[in-house]
């Protein structure tokens, strides 16, 4: 057996929209100006708290916890009205992957729970995924927690499975585990920065991404 661990903004869903709406309105209930979505995108991956220290590293924890709670709620509410898209291959290579008796498929993700239970319910894509791992109950990528917990629920060992994500968090989250990273070149993260911090390959596109990982678990 094989496990396949997929990341989920700027992997499988194109959110960033999303993502700097709500990071625009939360900036701007708190009384700071907006951030550029090219900022923004910097820190897709990490725990939103991580996230938000980052971005404003001058203000206070109080700051801090309304800017966190305005994104929550906005995010939420551009969800409810208009889900965030899956990129254009993603469902065929999740439904290609589920054909095969060898492997396994998890999620490892910066959303909290309610958030990719959102998106799994919204994509149709309930029980895909063996275990599903968010930034709720572990500390933010790249601490390896989260890829620890899905090789302990699964009882997989890290040398038979692959991290898929669009960040250098991610890859390093991959790395420290002791898996291997694959990156993909459509999400937030530039592919040199993937590979600068040990992507074994960047795919290109979806089609791309399921030969490697085919061939990978051959």
């Amino acid at each position: 057996m094989k496990l396949v661990i997929f990341d989920v903004d700027g992997t499988l869903v194109d959110s960033q929209h999303h993502i700097h709406h709500a990071m625009s309105h939360a900036f701007q209930t708190a009384g700071l100006p907006v951030l550029p979505q090219s900022r923004v995108l910097e820190i897709v991956g990490l725990s939103l708290p991580v996230a938000i220290a980052r971005l404003a590293p001058e203000t206070d924890e109080p700051t801090q916890a309304r800017i966190v709670q305005g994104y929550k709620d906005s995010f939420m509410s551009a969800r409810k009205s208009a889900p965030a898209p899956l990129y254009p291959g993603a469902r065929d290579c999740l439904d290609a992957l589920a054909t095969r008796d060898d492997l396994l498929l998890a999620v490892a993700t910066g959303k909290s729970r309610r958030g990719l239970d959102a998106m799994i319910e919204a994509h149709g894509l309930q029980g895909r995924f063996m275990s599903l791992q968010t930034a709720d109950n572990h500390p933010s990528k790249p601490h390896p927690a989260m890829l620890e917990a899905v090789l302990s629920e699964t009882g997989m060992d890290a040398a038979d499975a692959v991290m898929v994500g669009d960040t250098s968090f991610d890859i390093e989250m991959a790395v420290a585990a002791g898996i291997r990273g694959f990156g993909v070149a459509w999400g937030y993260h530039q592919p040199a920065a993937l590979r600068d911090v040990g992507a074994e390959l960047v795919a290109p596109d979806f089609p791309a991404l399921t030969t490697a990982i085919m061939e990978w678990a051959a």
